[in-house]
C-alpha cells in the first residue's frame, strides 16, 4: 500500500518537473523570439535615422496622481541642429486603471521659461532640451513628468509601414498639400506612413495649429484602435526595434514593451484627449521677437488638466 502511495508521489513529482520544464522552454522560446524580432526592427531602421543619440539631462518624478507621464517630442532636426519641439504631446499611462490619456499642447502658447523669460513653450526645447522644457511645463502647468522621447519623423513612417502593409484608414476631411510634401484628396482611405505624416502636419488652412493638433489626436486614435490585434501584438518587439534608432529617451526597452503591450492588448476606443489651451482661455497676440502667440490663462488650464487628468 505504502510503495502504490509513493509510486503515485513519485508519478505527480515528475509530471510538474515535466510541467515546469515546457513552461521555461517556452518561455526561452518567447524571449528569444522577442530578441530577434527587436534586433530585426533595428536592423532595419539603423541606417535610415538621423536622430542625435546623445542622451539628455531629465530629472523626472512621477506623476502625483499615481500616473506614468511621457513628455513625446516630434522633431524633424537634422544632423547637429537643436530645433524647436514640432510636437509637444504628454502621453499618461495609469497602470491601476488601465487608462491612457494624452495632452497635447499647442507649441505658440506663451508662457515663462525658467532662467530665459516668456516665449513659445516650443522654444525651451531648443534653449536646454527636454529638461528645460519638463521645467517649463512643470511651472506652467503643474505636471510631472518621468520619461522623455524626441522622435524622427521618419521614425512614425517606418513604424506606420511596418505595422500596416495596407495603409491606416483615415477619413480625410479636405485637399492637403502644402508644405507637407504629399498631396491628399478628401475622403475615406488608406494612408502610408509619408500621406499619414502629412496628414499630421498640415496646417496651413483657416485654423493652422488648432486642426494640426485636432488631427493629431484623431490620427491617434485611429492608430490605436487599428494596432489591436493578436498579429500586431506578436510584432510589437520587431515595431519597438523599428523605432528604437528614430528615438531618443531615456525609458528603458522593457518599459517600452510593457506599456505598449498594455496599449495594443486593451481597447483604445476609450482613449481621452485633451488640448492646451482650451476654448475660451487664450487670446491671439503678436509679440516682438516672438511673433505671434497664444497669450494663455494659466488657471484656467490648470484646473482643467487636473480635473482630466485625476478623472
Amino acid at each position: 500500500m505504502r510503495s502504490e502511495r509513493y509510486q503515485q508521489k513519485k508519478q505527480r513529482k515528475g509530471k510538474w518537473k515535466t510541467f515546469f520544464l515546457i513552461l521555461i522552454l517556452i518561455l526561452g522560446g518567447l524571449i528569444g523570439y522577442s530578441y530577434f524580432q527587436y534586433k530585426q526592427g533595428v536592423a532595419l531602421s539603423k541606417e535610415k535615422a538621423t536622430i542625435k543619440a546623445e542622451k539628455f539631462e531629465f530629472h523626472g518624478d512621477k506623476d502625483q496622481y499615481g500616473g506614468t507621464n511621457i513628455l513625446l517630442l516630434g522633431s524633424d532636426a537634422r544632423g547637429n541642429e537643436r530645433s524647436r519641439a514640432d510636437t509637444i504631446m504628454i502621453a499618461q499611462y495609469r497602470p491601476d486603471k488601465g487608462s491612457y490619456k494624452v495632452i497635447s499642447i499647442m507649441r505658440d502658447s506663451y508662457v515663462n521659461i525658467p532662467g530665459h523669460g516668456k516665449n513659445k513653450i516650443n522654444a525651451a526645447l531648443a534653449f536646454g532640451g527636454p529638461e528645460l522644457l519638463r521645467q517649463t511645463i512643470k511651472e506652467n502647468f503643474d505636471i510631472d513628468l518621468k520619461y522623455y522621447a524626441i522622435v524622427d519623423f521618419n521614425g512614425f513612417v517606418h513604424l506606420i509601414d511596418e505595422a500596416f502593409p495596407q495603409g491606416v484608414e483615415i477619413d480625410v476631411e479636405k485637399a492637403m498639400s502644402t508644405n507637407i510634401g504629399v498631396s491628399l484628396q478628401p475622403g475615406l482611405q488608406r494612408l502610408d506612413g509619408q500621406h499619414l505624416l502629412g496628414y499630421v502636419r498640415f496646417r496651413h488652412d483657416a485654423i493652422g495649429d488648432f486642426g494640426r493638433v485636432e488631427r493629431q489626436q484623431k490620427t491617434l486614435k485611429e492608430v490605436a484602435s487599428q494596432f489591436k490585434s493578436f498579429q500586431t501584438l506578436a510584432k510589437l518587439p520587431k515595431l519597438v526595434g523599428v523605432m528604437t534608432p528614430f528615438v531618443n529617451t531615456n525609458m528603458d526597452t522593457a518599459d517600452i514593451l510593457y506599456i505598449g503591450k498594455d496599449f495594443i492588448s486593451k481597447s483604445m476606443s476609450d482613449i481621452d484627449t485633451l488640448r492646451v489651451p482650451i476654448d475660451g482661455s487664450y487670446e491671439n497676440q503678436r509679440i516682438n521677437g516672438a511673433g505671434a502667440v497664444l497669450a494663455i490663462n494659466l488657471e484656467k488650464n490648470k484646473q482643467a488638466i487636473q480635473e482630466f487628468l485625476e478623472k
